[in-house]
C-alpha cells in the first residue's frame, strides 16, 4: 500500500461485505510532524483502529493471536487510532439506533463477538471516537505495554456493557485493571499534548492512504503492505505476514549468489 492523499466521503459508514468502516474527513489540516524515529526501524506490523469502530471488535481476538505471534517472531507490533467519527455530532435518533444495531448483528453473525444492547435505551449520546481513540493515546504514553489490552477494554466497556467512553471515568476500572494511575491518567487525557497526539495518529493514518478501519499493515523501511483491509481472520494476516518473509529470504539469497 503505496503512501497517498486519502479522499473520504462526507460521512462514516460501514461495509458489511469487507468489515471495513470508513472514517469522516477531518477539518483542514495545521503543520504538525508526522512519523517517529521508531518507523526507522527494520520492520513492523501496524493496527490501525478505532476503538468505537465495530469492525474494529470484530476483529480484536484475531489481532490478539497476530500480536502474539509477532512477538515470538521479534517483529514489532504497534497501533495508529483510527479517527473514524471524531466529534461525533450524529443525531441520536431511531434511525441512528437502528443504523447501529444492525451494524452490530452483523459483526456479530460474522465474528462472533458480543454486543450489549442497553445503549439504545439512552436518551442521548454522542458518538464521538475522539476521545476513546484519546484515551488509546494517554495509556501508550503513560505504558506502551498495556496499550493494546487498554484499548481491548476500551472496546468491551462501549460494545458490551454499553458505558460512555466520552467520561473521563469510565476508564478509572481500566486504570485499576491495568495499574495507571487515574489521576496521571485523568490529568493527562484532558490535556492539550494528548489531543494534539491524538489529531496526529488521525492524520498519520490518512497520510498512508488509509481509507476506513480496521486496517493493519506491514512496514519495511519506507514501504507499506495491507495485511487486512476490514475484517480479516488470523490465520490470512499471519499467512500475508509468512509470505512477506519468503519473498524477502528469496530476494536476500539471490543478492547472495550475485556476490560470489
Amino acid at each position: 500500500m503505496n503512501a497517498q492523499k486519502l479522499s473520504v466521503p462526507a460521512g462514516a459508514h460501514c461495509d458489511p461485505a469487507t468489515g471495513l468502516c470508513t472514517p469522516s474527513p477531518l477539518p483542514a489540516p495545521v503543520p504538525i510532524a508526522i512519523g517517529t524515529p521508531a518507523q526507522l526501524a527494520d520492520a513492523e506490523i501496524i493496527y490501525v483502529g478505532d476503538p468505537m469502530c465495530s469492525w474494529c471488535w470484530g476483529i480484536s481476538p484475531a489481532l490478539n493471536r497476530l500480536e502474539k505471534a509477532a512477538a515470538a517472531n521479534g517483529i514489532p507490533y504497534r497501533i495508529v487510532v483510527g479517527g473514524l467519527r471524531p466529534g461525533g455530532g450524529d443525531p441520536w435518533d431511531a434511525e441512528m439506533k437502528k443504523f447501529i444495531g444492525h451494524h452490530w448483528d452483523q459483526v456479530t453473525e460474522r465474528s462472533g463477538q458480543p454486543f450489549g444492547r442497553a445503549l439504545f435505551e439512552r436518551d442521548t449520546f454522542n458518538y464521538d471516537t475522539e476521545p476513546a481513540c484519546r484515551a488509546v493515546v494517554t495509556a501508550r504514553t503513560m505504558n506502551p505495554a498495556v496499550e493494546s489490552r487498554f484499548f481491548e477494554l476500551v472496546q468491551y466497556r462501549f460494545y458490551v456493557l454499553n458505558e460512555d467512553p466520552n467520561h473521563t471515568d469510565f476508564y478509572r476500572p481500566i486504570c485499576e485493571e491495568l495499574a495507571l494511575d487515574f489521576t496521571a491518567f485523568s490529568t493527562l487525557f484532558t490535556s492539550q499534548k494528548m489531543v494534539d497526539a491524538t489529531e496526529q495518529d488521525f492524520r498519520l493514518n490518512r497520510s498512508w492512504g488509509v481509507t476506513g478501519y480496521p486496517t493493519v499493515v506491514i512496514r519495511k523501511g519506507d514501504q507499506l503492505t495491507a495485511l487486512a483491509r476490514g475484517f480479516a481472520t488470523f490465520e490470512s494476516m499471519w499467512g500475508a505476514v509468512e509470505a512477506l518473509v519468503d519473498t524477502e529470504r528469496g530476494e536476500n539469497r539471490g543478492k547472495n549468489k550475485e556476490v560470489r
